[in-house]
């Protein structure tokens, strides 16, 4: 099992990168993830990741691509809510770098 350090402390990390465990899952650790993704967050990113993490709270599992963006449209409009909005902040996979920087699993049918 991979290890992500965070203030410390070595967080457990899946052999896709995703935490092990939801509950260590805090801002620091979403920008370490991010890191090591090469991304640098950014208000944007906060906005889907924050509604992400509202989304897995509600229905208790990742979206997929189509999901989200659905979802993203409905509660932030159509300017955000398409894929080439979500594609250029998340490095073309939306759906699995946005649930991985969440702190959520994986979507079940992403690849």
């Amino acid at each position: 099992m991979n290890t992500l350090t965070v203030a410390n402390r070595n967080i457990a990390l899946d052999q896709d990168g995703y935490l092990a465990s939801l509950d260590d899952w805090n801002p620091e650790v979403a920008s370490a993830l991010a890191s090591a993704e090469g991304l640098e967050l950014t208000p944007d990113h906060w906005q889907i990741i924050d509604l992400l993490r509202s989304f897995y709270a509600q229905y208790q599992l990742s979206p997929a691509t189509r999901p989200l963006i659905k979802y993203v449209a409905q509660q932030l409009g159509a300017e955000k809510g398409n894929s080439l909005h979500l594609n250029r902040l998340f490095n073309g996979t939306p759906a699995k770098l946005a649930a991985k920087l969440a702190g959520l699993p994986k979507p079940t049918n992403c690849i």
